[in-house]
């Protein structure tokens, strides 16, 4: 019997037709299928790996880091001198002490979480990404803050640009509308509060959804001032 055989690991990039395992020790998941003795890409994406099974996350749709960006993450894990942060990505994004805070910190004497904490929403910028897609943030950025109340949306990452709009037009029109602070993360992830949060909600789903359509401008004008 053809002895069975892993050729990728967790989260490497695979195109159409890449054979990703051979023989019958593996289970072809969402996005593989199986030819003969080998489990092959249905897609570009990223593998993932559980158990026996193999599966494809397809990267439309997928936030895939880039230095520059602005991120909305939450803080999901805590170290001595760092925060492991979740920005809607297949990688973990990672905040070290030194690119938080800008003053001296005696960690003999200072827990770390005065400063942030786990379950924290957070604004920062993509420092770098390593080849290994090891991401690093900053809040050295003007922008850059703890978000506090208010509530989250996410959207497909490659909506982004068309809800900022044109010289950032579209979101401007529904933060005046509906008296809202709104923070867009390149991410997909979008944080907003306010005096009418939900008629916010409301034309930030429409837009995700109809993206698409002619004259959207026109048709989230009207569903504002319909709101007010």
């Amino acid at each position: 019997m053809d002895k069975s055989e892993l050729l990728v690991k967790e989260r490497q990039l695979v195109i159409p037709g890449e054979t990703l395992a051979r023989g019958l020790d593996f289970l072809p998941s969402s996005g593989c299928y199986r030819v003969d003795n080998e489990i092959k890409a249905k897609l570009m994406g990223l593998v993932k790996l559980k158990d026996r099974f193999i599966g494809i996350v397809p990267l439309a749709g997928v936030y895939i880091p880039k230095p520059g960006d602005g991120v909305i993450g939450l803080v999901e894990d805590m170290q001595t001198t760092i925060w492991v942060l979740d920005i809607n990505s297949p990688y973990d994004a990672i905040l070290p002490l030194g690119e938080a805070v800008g003053e001296y910190v005696d960690l003999s004497k200072t827990d770390i979480s005065v400063y942030y904490d786990i379950g924290d929403l957070i604004y920062a910028k993509v420092l770098n990404v390593s080849k290994s897609k090891q991401v690093q943030l900053t809040m050295n950025d003007y922008r850059a803050r703890k978000l506090i109340g208010g509530r989250v949306l996410t959207i497909t990452p490659s909506k982004v640009p068309r809800l900022i709009g044109k010289e950032g037009s579209m979101i401007e029109l529904i933060k005046d509308k509906s008296k809202c602070q709104i923070i867009v993360g390149q991410n997909g992830v979008v944080w907003l509060k306010g005096e009418r949060e939900g008629l916010a909600a409301k034309a930030i789903l429409t837009i995700e959804r109809e993206s698409h359509i002619v004259g959207l401008t026109d048709r989230i004008s009207e569903l504002l001032n319909k709101g007010e």
